[in-house]
C-alpha cells in the first residue's frame, strides 16, 4: 500500500477520527466502524489533512475547475484546508465556498458563504465519507437554487465501498446517475489491510473480532461492482 495511505490511516486512529463499535450512518445502516472528521481538532492535523486532499485534487483534476465546495458542517474545515494546501503546494489559487444550513435573509444574504458560484462554473465537492451518497445528492439539489453549475469531481477522504440506493456502489451510482467523477483518498480495504493486527502507539485497533464484524458488514452492504482503489 502507498506510503501516503499508511500515513493517513495512522492519522485517523491517532486523532480519534476512525473508531470502532456500534454506530448508525446517515443512511440508517448499523455499522461497526465510524469516521468522524469533526475529531480533527488541531492545526497540525488539519494542515496534513489539507495536503491529502490537495494532492488528490491535483493528481485527479489538475487545475481544471473553477471553485471548491464543502457541504456544511464538516465540509467547511475540509474545503478550507484543501484550498490553502492547493495554493501552498502547487500555486493553484482557487476560490471556495460552503453552504448555510438556513438561508440568510439579512446582510449579504444568500445560501453560500465565501465564493458566489456562477452559471457554468465547474465545481469540485470536498467531502469526508460517502456511504450511500445521500449528502452528495443533497448538495446537487442545493445548487439547483444557486446556479447552473457542473460538478467535475467529488473528493472523499474514505470510500466505505458500499452499495448506494440500488445494487451498484454508491460511488459508481453517483458517477453514473449524476455524472460526478469520484476520487477517494483511501477506502475500507486500505484501512483493513493496514490496521489488522498492527500495533500503533501500543494499541491494536483491528483484531480478529473487529475484522470479522467489518467483513460481515461489507457482506451485507458492500458493493460488488466497484474494485478497491
Amino acid at each position: 500500500m502507498e506510503k501516503y495511505k499508511c500515513e493517513l490511516v495512522e492519522m485517523l486512529v491517532k486523532a480519534g477520527v476512525l473508531t470502532f463499535g456500534d454506530f448508525t450512518t446517515k443512511s440508517g445502516r448499523k455499522t461497526p466502524y465510524f469516521i468522524n472528521t469533526g475529531n480533527f481538532k488541531s492545526g497540525a492535523y488539519l494542515e496534513k489533512l489539507g495536503e491529502f486532499y490537495a494532492k488528490t485534487i491535483y493528481k485527479s483534476l489538475g487545475c481544471e475547475f473553477d471553485a471548491l465546495f464543502g457541504p456544511a458542517y464538516k465540509g467547511i474545515p475540509l474545503v478550507s484546508a484543501a484550498a490553502m494546501s492547493l495554493y501552498r503546494l502547487y500555486g493553484i489559487d482557487k476560490p471556495y465556498c460552503f453552504n448555510r444550513k438556513e438561508t440568510k435573509d439579512h446582510g449579504e444574504g444568500g445560501m453560500t458563504v465565501g465564493y458566489k458560484p456562477k452559471e457554468k462554473d465547474r465545481i469540485v465537492i470536498v467531502e469526508d465519507v460517502v456511504t450511500a451518497g445521500t449528502a452528495v445528492r443533497e448538495t446537487v439539489e442545493l445548487f439547483r437554487n444557486i446556479a447552473d453549475v457542473s460538478f467535475v469531481g467529488l473528493i472523499v477522504l474514505a470510500d466505505r465501498c458500499e452499495r448506494g440506493t440500488g445494487s451498484m456502489s454508491a460511488l459508481d451510482e453517483l458517477e453514473n446517475c449524476l455524472g460526478i467523477r469520484v476520487f477517494p483518498i483511501i477506502n475500507i480495504y486500505d484501512i483493513l489491510d493496514y490496521l489488522y493486527n498492527r500495533e500503533i502507539d501500543g494499541k491494536i485497533y483491528i483484531k480478529d473480532e473487529e475484522k470479522a464484524k467489518i467483513e460481515q458488514y461489507l457482506q451485507a452492504y458492500g458493493a460488488k461492482t466497484r474494485s478497491p482503489a
